[in-house]
């Protein structure tokens, strides 16, 4: 046991495992936050949609060999966000086609650019380590961890000033509208936040796998508490310590860091599955 604390003490004085750490926990936090909505509201479909049009506006940035990817990434991601909510509610083309049709579409353009103008000799590893997740978390710069402190200090804020009326809007829109709030307001900002989400998480669980982050600690959470409040607190709680752990354990073993927070998130869930069953 003590060796074991030695070795993580060990691994945590290089400045980049810290680094891995802050921005791992800080994602992991805020996809727990935003997950919980999204379950609830049954628009977890969104996260994996989101995260195929990320992807997409990579291949894009990488092909034009933009220095910072986020100028291109961002704006895509957050515009097809809030194009996906409104296909929700008017349009001739319902939301779950429109959201096959973006998501499948965004991948084929995505690997045809990168295999058509290919900025590597492997680009078929490139594209895995995009999907899949990579290193990338590993190589961060004090600037990539302040952005992303920064982003994660407005999610979190933003939840915490509208909690009660991202309850009110979560449970019944219809009741939301008529006390006066502004759903329609309020599913744009979440939606808006989930694209940020993803797009800040790509670096630690690829395009394909951010999903995960963002439904699997809140469905672990509803296996065991009812309320609200309880199910947020514990989504965010557990979502952290299996970023921490995954990232750990990917570095001890030298396992894809995404794949292994992913695979701890799963064990958690079966876990409180069972625990669970044999509470209620």
């Amino acid at each position: 046991m003590l060796d074991a604390l030695r070795s993580v003490s060990g691994y945590l004085s290089y400045p980049f495992i810290r680094y891995a750490f802050i921005a791992g926990i800080l994602i992991a936090l805020c996809s727990s936050l935003i997950g919980v909505i999204l379950v609830l509201k049954r628009y977890s479909f969104m996260g994996d949609g989101l995260s195929h049009v990320a992807f997409g506006a990579l291949a894009v940035a990488t092909v034009l060999r933009v220095n910072n990817e986020l100028v291109i990434v961002m704006p895509v991601t957050i515009v097809c966000a809030v194009l996906l909510l409104a296909t929700q509610r008017r349009s001739m083309i319902k939301g779950d086609s429109a959201l096959a049709m973006l998501s499948v579409g965004a991948l084929a353009v995505g690997y045809l650019l990168m295999n058509i103008f290919p900025v590597s000799s492997n680009v078929s590893g490139d594209v895995c380590g995009t999907l899949f997740g990579s290193t990338a978390i590993l190589t961060l710069s004090p600037a990539d961890v302040w952005i992303c402190v920064i982003m994660s200090a407005v999610v979190i804020g933003l939840f915490v000033l509208m909690y009660n009326r991202i309850f009110a809007v979560t449970f019944d829109e219809s009741f939301a509208s008529a006390s006066g709030i502004p759903s329609g307001v309020y599913n744009t900002v979440l939606s808006v936040v989930c694209a940020v989400i993803i797009v800040l998480a790509m670096n630690l669980a690829g395009s394909l796998l951010t999903s995960a982050l963002i439904v699997f600690p809140a469905i672990s959470s509803m296996r065991l508490f009812r309320g609200f409040k309880q199910v947020v607190v514990c989504s965010a709680v557990l979502s952290v310590i299996c970023a921490a752990a995954g990232i750990l354990l990917s570095i001890v073993f030298s396992t894809p860091v995404g794949c292994t927070v992913v695979v701890v998130d799963i064990l958690a869930f079966a876990v409180f599955s069972v625990i669970g069953k044999i509470v209620h």
